[in-house]
């Protein structure tokens, strides 16, 4: 009778952990190793945790949209209960999203995409409206008394940072030079910003990420324009952080990308197990973390949850 009765208890504990047999996959065009990408994928990895799916982060080796594309077909092919997607190109990527939406798989697009993912078929968007929050940036710069300005995009032809940077340049109101640089290569970025600051007076630079802002810091650690130049960046990690705590940086725009990667997983997890989810945009940021500020949220991007 003991034995009947564990069995039936184990078999009815199989029953609820396979009650909501729910796959979720995760197509980024940020990899997991970037600084960035590592807390959004940890919000990935604590959304299915807590919503107890089984969930598959993936992305290109590099900044790829032919390979990202492929990548959203492959998912749309193995029918998941969902799919989570960045869009900074829609243009590559619209083909293969609205395919995903089409074949009746629930999509919602994380971080980048906040101004295109309605026309896909997108039912939610997770993230910050990229040209406001730039906006904000060339304000808070302009409020310092900047005039002359580069903005340095890692990323070309991702639109989501396009957007950042014309947001930048009006709220500035003031020259803003566009530099584009290869992310996957710190020393290139920062002899780009070396050979801007000793060609010209530049007296602002906006990074649109750690993977910029990092060698941009180098370089004005180099020529001694720390704290001459105003100096700000995209997202957090822990050492722009210290930096801006130091006073080395001016502030960082913070988009909260714990949650861009924690909320759509919770929000598919619902839909397959209730029917029930949000639509339209559900805004992480922007936010602004200033040297009165930094040191309140170091201690959790060491952790890798901001």
């Amino acid at each position: 009778m003991k034995k009947l009765l564990i069995s039936a208890i184990a078999g009815l504990s199989i029953l609820a952990t396979s009650a909501f047999a729910i796959d979720i996959i995760v197509v980024s065009h940020g990899q997991a190793s970037d600084p960035f990408w590592n807390v959004a994928k940890n919000g990935v990895d604590a959304g299915a945790r807590d919503s107890r799916v089984d969930v598959q982060y993936r992305s290109p080796a590099t900044f790829d949209m032919v390979e990202m594309a492929k990548l959203i077909d492959a998912a749309v092919a193995q029918k998941p209960d969902g799919i989570v997607v960045t869009i900074p190109d829609a243009d590559a990527l619209g083909p293969s999203i609205r395919r995903a939406v089409q074949s009746g798989i629930p999509v919602v697009s994380m971080n980048s995409g906040s101004d295109v993912y309605e026309d896909l078929g997108v039912s939610a968007h997770v993230g910050q409206t990229e040209y406001e929050a730039g906006l904000g940036g060339g304000k808070r710069m302009k409020a310092a008394g900047v005039k002359n300005a580069l903005c340095v995009n890692h990323e070309v032809g991702n639109v989501a940072l396009d957007l950042r940077c014309a947001g930048f340049k009006k709220g500035l109101g003031a020259k803003v030079r566009i530099l584009s640089v290869n992310g996957q290569d710190p020393t290139a970025v920062k002899n780009a910003v070396l050979a801007r600051l000793r060609s010209g007076k530049v007296d602002g630079i906006l990074a649109l990420g750690p993977v910029s802002a990092l060698p941009t810091l180098d370089a004005l650690k180099t020529t001694g324009n720390v704290g001459k130049v105003q100096f700000a960046s995209f997202d957090l990690a822990p050492e722009t952080l210290e930096a801006t705590a130091n006073g080395e940086m001016s502030f960082l725009i913070d988009q909260q990308q714990f949650l861009q990667g924690y909320l759509p997983i919770v929000m598919l997890a619902n839909k397959a197990k209730y029917q029930a989810i949000p639509s339209g945009l559900v805004m992480t940021g922007p936010g602004f973390v200033t040297p009165d500020n930094a040191r309140e949220v170091i201690s959790l991007s060491k952790k890798g949850l901001r």
